[in-house]
């Protein structure tokens, strides 16, 4: 509903000022003087999510790394874990209270009981890759693995995008086309699994709480992921409409880009429920206690998923692949945008030099992206 009511309208209208103005998003709004700050802000957001997808980029090429060792890393407690790691699932009862979760608050009266389950993928990403300290209080410093995984990823972008449009054109034949490819593999393998019918049932089917379609935060949510994924409002849409022939049918491809966007969420989604319908399956568990959201998907649940597979390695090598992969896609937009708004700013001073631009761009990103790989422990 909300990619036909926001998604596909605004992404047409975004891509038509792009194609007919043929530049980027600050050039774009000078035809409205007062709503020139629009651009302005656009290219301000894509800078700071420039600066966090660089590090989540770091984050994949990490656990991708991790991944090359037979058993996983996290199959089983590590020598960081302390005595409330446990290799095996179980369940704690208090007062008629069942706790399955890794960390959960009961009120029962006046009695406050905190429970800490720590699972092994906790532990990985909180004692190993993380060396998260107790507090915002404690920055400490950086962590040297995630600074070189960050200049890892700024330099594989810096590569892709040294010749502009026509370097990253190319790259991203592979980086676009690639996710399906896992994706499919990863499907087929998920369907296979006992218990995978669960997950899809609490995906889409009688497991399904239709009941939270009256809750305005769903809708809310519904109309943040439209926004993320098709990256409207940030600027990435202008710019790289901006390269189109000026007679190119940009109706039919907006619905074309939105469409398999949509489908793409979709087909993701049974995807990565069948899988964890069997983890849900294995740990004896319904399938809603087993499911996070977004961070803790996509570095804890699903990874501890594919863990308990066969040949579990490569599973979690092609997943956190396919993570790298969807990530530069997004982070060559934004850098994108960045350098195409200098060029429109300053022609004479950087037409000639764009390969230095962009890995300037690319150096300050890596700069900026360092304080977020200390060893702070965020809220």
């Amino acid at each position: 509903v909300m990619l036909v009511l926001a998604g596909i309208p605004l992404f047409f209208l975004e891509s038509a000022f792009g194609q007919f103005c043929s530049q980027g998003p600050i050039n774009i709004w000078r035809a409205v003087p007062i709503l020139q700050g629009v651009g302005v802000a656009m290219v301000m957001v894509t800078l700071i999510v420039s600066v966090y997808y660089n590090v989540i980029i770091a984050y994949s090429l990490y656990y991708m790394f991790a991944s090359f060792q037979s058993p996983l890393p996290w199959s089983s407690c590590l020598n960081q874990a302390d005595s409330n790691c446990s290799n095996t699932a179980f369940f704690i009862t208090v007062l008629g209270v069942r706790i399955t979760h890794s960390y959960k608050q009961a009120h029962i009266h006046t009695l406050v009981i905190l429970l800490w389950l720590y699972s092994q993928m906790s532990l990985l990403l909180s004692r190993v890759a993380l060396q998260r300290s107790s507090g915002l209080d404690e920055t400490g410093p950086v962590v040297w693995h995630l600074a070189l995984c960050l200049l890892l990823s700024s330099m594989i972008v810096a590569a892709a995008l040294i010749r502009g449009i026509k370097s990253s054109g190319k790259v991203v034949y592979f980086t676009a086309t690639f996710p399906y490819v896992v994706i499919l593999i990863l499907l087929i393998r998920g369907v296979t699994l006992e218990g995978a019918r669960d997950g899809i049932e609490f995906y889409i089917g009688s497991q399904s709480n239709l009941t939270k379609l009256t809750e305005a935060q769903v809708w809310k949510d519904a109309a943040t992921q439209t926004f993320y994924s098709l990256s409207i409002g940030w600027g990435g849409v202008m710019t790289l409409a901006s390269y189109n022939n000026f007679h190119n049918n940009v109706f039919k491809d907006s619905f074309v880009v939105t469409l398999t966007n949509a489908g793409t969420s979709v087909l993701a989604g049974f995807a990565i429920f069948s899988i964890l319908g069997h983890m849900a399956h294995i740990y004896k568990m319904p399938v809603g206690e087993v499911v996070k959201e977004g961070f803790g998907l996509a570095f804890i649940a699903y990874p501890d998923a594919l863990s308990k597979l066969p040949i579990s390695p490569l599973w979690s090598i092609l997943f956190f692949f396919m993570l790298l992969t969807v990530g530069l896609d997004s982070q060559f937009a934004g850098i994108e945008v960045i350098t195409t708004c200098l060029l429109d700013a300053f022609p004479k001073t950087f037409k000639s030099k764009r390969a230095l631009l962009t890995i300037t761009t690319s150096s300050i990103l890596y700069l900026l992206g360092l304080p977020c790989i200390t060893r702070v422990r965020l809220p």
